[in-house]
Formats: structure tokens, C-alpha cells, sequence
């Protein structure tokens, strides 16, 4: 399948808007879930508040937060499927400087000495854009997502020691979530990232805060972890929006690689309640939206 650039272009256009507008169906089912076993009297009111916004937004077309985030562009592209990485690339720098100049949306990217803005979303190294590839014929898939700043703010990493356990992971995890309280906008998505060098464990992080909500990780070990670290953290008591509950996080979610015998990497990239991204699928019979 050769790849138009003009579709490029387009999808990419249309994406950066969708993620603004449309939350996807886990993250809703996330909040009724979350609503459900919901003690606090308080915590349940910020949670009805939090679902009306989203159908507000959604009926009336609007978007979900006023905050239009770095936008990230996480491409995969499949066997058999033609295209030059280096036009792929600038075609959808276009279609999000396009959706922002068009629509139009507030650009939130600036540099970061001068805080110029040029009002495109885009700048040096902007927007995000990761490639990868997978063994499905005849499919490139474009994933986006619009990473706002109070959830980024709040990312860390350690360089821990191996002597320093599993143990060292839980602590660091709670502790960055203890750390941010509320100015993640909670319930989060808390992504783990375990393994690997600095930049691969950063990395892991963020996909594992942006992964579909009722996935666990491919590890059965890093999935045992999920389940434990995620009931710990919705007994601190932080709540929605920091104001107290059960309701810290939707989940934990972690994603890992192997590492040096003398590092244990230990990266928490959270994903604010307006967990948005939106998914399009390009194969020979068109383009497929979704989440």
C-alpha cells in the first residue's frame, strides 16, 4: 500500500481536533466505575461534575479541558506499506499546525527560553511524532495524543540500584503520586515505566499512561505489580481533583525492557482524568476512525 500524504495530512488534522473533543468509551466507563464504589460524599459530587463536563463538551461540540497540550503523534506502520518517513513526517506537522491555525485552537507550545508562542503548535522538535512498525499488511495507524501540562509537570524518573528491590519501585511509584496530589488532575492513569536506560524507561512511561484502559501489561510479573500498586494508591485518600476519595486513579498501568545488571530505571508519567487521544487506521479501504 503506498501511503497518500494528502490523507496524511488530513487524519492528522482531524485527530489533533477529535482527542480534544472526544473522550474515548474506556475512560468513560473508568468514571462509572470509579463513581460506583465511591464512599466520599465529596469526591462523588466532583466526579458527577467531571461527567457532566464531558457531555457538555461532546454535545456541544466543544473541547473537554481549555488546555490543548503538546500534541504527540505515535505512528506504526505495517508490512508491505510505502511511504518516506522524512514526507510522512512534515505531512503531519501540517495537519496539526493546520487543525490549530483552522479549527482554530489555542496553541499551548512555546520555546522554551524565549516562551515565544508562533500560534501553530508547532516548533522545534513539535509536534512529537514516534514511529514504529508491526507486521500487519497493508496498515499505517496513527495514534494522537494531546499531553496537557498538569499531568506532564508531574513526571519523574529514578536511577535506582538493584539492591534497592521491588520495594524501591512501589515506594517511588506512591511517592510520586502522594508528591503530585491534585495538580494531576486526578483520577489519573499512573504509567510505570521499568527497565531499560533513562530515555527507553521516560518513554515506557508515557505509553504506558496513554495504553487503553482494561489492558494489563504483557508481563505477568509487571501485571501482578499493576494490581497491587493500583489498589495501594486508591487508599491514599487524594480523590478527585485532590479533594479527597478513593478515586487517585483509573489504574496503573506499566510497561517494561530489560536493563543492565547494575540499573533498575523507574520512570511515572500520569495521565489526567481527560485521559484524550483518538486512533485512525489507514489501509487500502480507507481510513477508520477510532480511539
Amino acid at each position: 500500500m503506498k501511503v497518500d500524504l494528502n490523507t496524511v495530512e488530513e487524519v492528522s488534522k482531524e485527530l489533533y481536533i477529535r482527542a480534544l473533543k472526544l473522550l474515548p468509551p474506556d475512560i468513560k466507563d473508568g468514571f462509572t466505575q470509579l463513581a460506583a464504589t465511591e464512599t466520599g460524599a465529596t469526591a462523588k459530587s466532583v466526579l458527577a461534575t467531571i461527567m457532566t463536563n464531558i457531555e457538555v463538551a461532546e454535545n456541544t461540540n466543544n473541547m473537554l479541558c481549555q488546555d490543548t497540550g503538546v500534541p504527540i503523534y505515535n505512528v506504526t506502520i505495517g508490512d508491505g506499506v510505502e511511504v518516506s518517513g522524512h514526507a510522512l513526517m512534515q505531512a503531519i506537522r501540517r495537519g496539526c499546525e493546520r487543525a490549530t491555525r483552522e479549527h482554530p485552537l489555542r496553541s499551548s507550545v512555546v520555546h522554551p527560553l524565549t516562551r515565544k508562542n508562533n500560534h501553530s503548535s508547532c516548533g522545534i522538535e513539535v509536534p512529537v511524532i514516534h514511529i514504529d512498525y508491526s507486521d500487519t499488511p497493508d496498515e499505517l495507524t496513527i495514534k494522537m495524543v494531546p499531553k496537557g501540562s498538569g499531568s506532564e509537570n508531574n513526571s519523574f524518573l529514578k536511577m535506582a540500584i538493584p539492591a534497592e528491590g521491588i520495594d524501591a519501585i512501589k515506594t517511588f511509584v506512591i511517592d510520586c503520586v502522594i508528591n503530585a496530589g491534585g495538580k494531576t488532575c486526578p483520577p489519573t492513569i499512573v504509567g510505570v515505566g521499568l527497565g531499560g536506560t533513562s530515555d527507553l524507561c521516560v518513554a515506557l512511561a508515557k505509553r504506558a499512561s496513554t495504553r487503553q484502559l482494561g489492558t494489563v501489561c504483557a508481563d505477568p510479573e509487571g501485571a501482578k505489580l499493576e494490581a497491587e500498586l493500583s489498589a495501594a494508591i486508591n487508599r491514599l485518600g487524594v480523590g478527585p481533583q485532590g479533594l479527597g476519595g478513593d478515586s487517585t486513579a483509573f489504574a496503573v498501568h506499566i510497561e517494561l525492557a530489560h536493563t543492565h545488571i547494575t540499573m533498575n530505571p523507574i520512570a511515572v508519567n500520569m495521565q489526567c482524568h481527560s485521559a484524550r487521544r483518538a486512533k485512525a487506521t489507514l489501509s487500502p479501504a480507507g481510513v477508520t476512525y477510532g480511539f
